[in-house]
């Protein structure tokens, strides 16, 4: 699949700056470029999709994509949209940062297979970086640049005159490092293109500059809009923290749970900037949706294909699973077992537990004593009764009848039972 670079990122909504003269380079020629991620953590969450698929654009038209991984820039900590220094990390730190890194990136990204002129390349700037001396930097690289020059960008203006913490020496010469990096690439690589989001505009146009008085050559930039939610909150955040792109640090179900609530605002925005689903199918989603909102087609089709892009189509599968669980009114032994018990507890999360042995369900438990004694769901023997009464109880979503005996054959994924009253009272207990 070929197209145009440009105008496929224009009809998205995904070019917020981009040099004069880009556009042509794109369509004349195979083009490197570049994209940096600075090993922050030791993985990357939803917040660097956008670079991510951005490199993936890259390649699908054509071109050579480069992921550089910033284990030098990584040291100092780049003080765009920051109004404080970042924590310096250990060097211990930085490396399992930036093995975790890479093997994001190389989820989405082949830098073994295809032809090689749009092979996919990984790199990291300590590599060249490591050999510099202070003084050899200050004197091959720092003399190309002023400090008026430097002065000039947001992420340095903001900071010096007043707003945050003010701004260390090893911060001010981020820019220099990164503008260096260009050098390196454009030199070593051919790389001609730097790509990022839009808070990145200085530093990449530094970078531009240091091409052209080092090298004498010419080399392009493009960035951005930054991703923002319709209500104002920061994106890819939630009350329980960062959405990841590992599943050991954010679950595959609540992944799938942050596209599947967007709203109908975001999902337009996001089924554009977070899929390969083509102009034509995005505008029918989006026509499609707005004749029933209830029926939440764009939300669907935007949790699943980038679900399935970061997961795989069995993950997806199961997160579809266990959201059709919490709004069923009945669900079969079969589909409880389908889950295990860390996703039926994110199910759940919140939702008040008990823990009780296996053993004290071998002979079998009667109800009542079940609700009360076993497991605190319900304060006393008439309260139990009484929702009985109600038939207002269930377990594990069914109704049952009042000579109900609890055992084993109750237990659901190997160690759980879901009881619940009403409609929303629900109590887990977990047996151990």
């Amino acid at each position: 699949m070929s197209y145009d670079f440009v105008k496929e990122l224009q009809w998205r909504g995904m070019i917020h700056d981009i040099m004069p003269d880009t556009e042509e380079l794109l369509n004349a020629e195979t083009v490197s470029g570049y994209i940096g991620f600075d090993p922050t953590a030791d993985s990357l969450h939803i917040g660097s999709m956008v670079q991510i698929i951005l490199l993936m654009h890259l390649q699908r038209a054509g071109h050579r994509p480069i992921a550089l991984i910033g284990g030098a820039t990584g040291m100092i900590g780049d003080p765009s949209g920051k109004s404080a220094e970042r924590n310096l990390l250990t060097q211990e730190i930085l490396d399992k940062n930036i093995a975790g890194v890479k093997s994001v990136i190389s989820r989405f990204i082949d830098f073994e297979d295809g032809p090689e002129e749009t092979r996919a390349i990984l790199v990291n700037n300590y590599d060249w970086m490591k050999d510099f001396s202070l003084i050899d930097f200050a004197r091959d690289i720092g003399k190309h640049i002023t400090v008026n020059y430097m002065m000039a960008k947001d992420s340095v203006k903001k900071r010096v005159s007043g707003e945050g913490d003010g701004m260390s020496f090893t911060e001010f010469t981020y820019q220099l490092f990164q503008g260096y990096d260009f050098v390196h690439l454009y030199k070593n690589l051919n790389c001609k293109l730097q790509i990022g989001g839009s808070d990145q505009w200085g530093n990449i146009t530094t970078g531009t500059e240091l091409v052209r008085r080092i090298t004498g050559g010419k080399a392009y930039a493009l960035t951005t809009p930054l991703v923002t939610k319709a209500d104002g909150t920061k994106f890819g955040k939630t009350e329980s923290g960062n959405i990841w792109l590992d599943a050991d640090k954010t679950s595959v179900y609540k992944f799938y749970q942050f596209w599947i609530t967007a709203t109908d605002e975001d999902a337009i925005n996001w089924i554009k900037i977070f899929t390969f689903l083509d102009e034509k199918t995005c505008n029918d989603l989006i026509e499609q949706h707005a004749k029933d909102p209830g029926f939440r087609i764009l939300q669907k089709r935007l949790a699943e294909e980038v679900t399935v892009m970061v997961h795989g189509q069995e993950a997806y599968e199961t997160a579809v699973e266990a959201s059709k669980i919490l709004f069923s009114k009945k669900v079969s032994m079969e589909q409880w077992n389908r889950l295990d018990k860390e996703t039926l507890l994110e199910i759940f999360e919140g939702v008040p537990q008990t823990t009780i042995s296996k053993s004290d369900l071998e002979k079998g438990i009667e109800i009542v004593p079940f609700l009360t004694d076993v497991t605190g769901f319900l304060p006393s023997n008439s309260e139990a009764r009484r929702a009985l009464k109600e038939n207002s109880l269930a377990i594990n979503k069914e109704k049952f009848e009042d000579d109900k005996v609890v055992g084993l054959d109750d237990v659901i994924a190997g160690s759980l039972i879901l009881l619940q009253r009403g409609k929303k009272n629900y109590f887990l207990v977990l047996v151990d």
